[in-house]
């Protein structure tokens, strides 16, 4: 009779209910181990991701479980999620300047996000709503938050227009393609950080006096602040700076202030080539990151040094105190 009353409490704990499913994953930690070594970068990892948890659940989300440089959480509302996902950035931030000085590495985040029905049981938690979200975070750029459709439409008006629709992508499992939103989290990078995570003063004053000088050859030109968001370069129309070049890949990179760094992703078909000053050396990224200092140039799809081509420009990395 016991164990009949057992199996009526486990039956009763997974009963299934409509949550909204968050995968965090942790963008850069493979470069951080080869450059700092098992034992600092375990510890680095180990610090995001508990910054990380404890942020969700102060956001008012529950902890599912911790993997490895990544965790699952659950949240009642979709509008929650959103709201704690797009502040994670604030949480990143902290961690960057705890161990950006011994590596040009800097740690990102990607994450995936879907409400639907879920049951959790043991530690863990099911649905097809988990599986896709865990599928979104797989395909998310370095600091990109990718909702599902289920979730997009759960959300008030306000935090809609902060989302724009993506090509309809495949997920590993399911048939058929999948309208994806991507969430612009650059609004909410000027808000006020509150709470135990609270960043310095004199930190936010620093990164304030940065900027990014770009110059395209065609007379084009950019100017990137730390409160600017991400600068996403490619193809299509949807990018900040539009290169119109057969070699360029429609979202091709990504320039953003992390961490105090500015830091240019390559989420190419055919990389791209960073020169800096006058080293002569060139910086190959394929799917990869580095860091921008200083002045250099940078080429998308082709080596830098063709001056007729629009896919080369220059940068500046400026620090106004200097």
């Amino acid at each position: 009779m016991a164990a009949d009353g057992n199996e009526g409490n486990a039956l009763k704990i997974s009963e299934q209910a409509d949550k909204a499913v968050v995968f965090a994953d942790l963008t850069g930690s493979t470069k951080l181990f080869e450059s700092q070594g098992n034992t600092i970068a375990t510890q680095v990892v180990t610090r995001c991701t508990q910054m990380l948890g404890k942020h969700f659940t102060q956001a008012g989300g529950h902890v599912v479980k911790f993997l490895g440089d990544g965790l699952l959480v659950l949240f009642d509302h979709s509008d929650e999620a959103v709201e704690a996902a797009s502040h994670t950035r604030d949480v990143l931030y902290e961690c960057n300047m705890e161990h950006i000085d011994s590596t040009n590495t800097p740690l990102g985040l990607k994450i995936g996000i879907e409400f639907g029905s879920v049951i959790e049981q043991r530690g863990d938690c099911y649905g097809d709503a988990v599986n896709v979200a865990a599928r979104l975070g797989d395909r998310a750029e370095s600091n990109e938050i990718l909702l599902g459709e289920s979730l997009y439409t759960h959300l008030p008006e306000a935090q809609r227009i902060l989302c724009t629709g993506i090509d309809r992508l495949a997920i590993k499992g399911k048939t058929g393609l999948f309208k994806v939103w991507r969430f612009d989290w650059r609004h909410t990078a000027e808000t006020t950080i509150t709470g135990p995570l609270n960043l310095l003063d004199e930190r936010l004053g620093a990164v304030s006096t940065q900027r990014a000088d770009i110059d395209v050859t065609d007379g084009r030109h950019e100017q990137l602040l730390p409160t600017d968001g991400a600068l996403v370069i490619g193809r299509s129309e949807s990018c900040g700076l539009v290169i119109d070049d057969r070699r360029v890949s429609r979202r091709h990179a990504r320039i953003e202030w992390i961490g105090g760094q500015c830091t240019l992703t390559d989420f190419s078909t055919n990389g791209t080539w960073v020169k800096f000053g006058r080293e002569a050396k060139l910086v190959i990224l394929k799917r990869d990151n580095c860091v921008l200092h200083g002045q250099g140039m940078i080429g998308l799809g082709v080596a830098p040094g063709d001056v007729a081509s629009v896919t080369t420009f220059s940068f500046q990395i400026v620090n106004d105190e200097d």
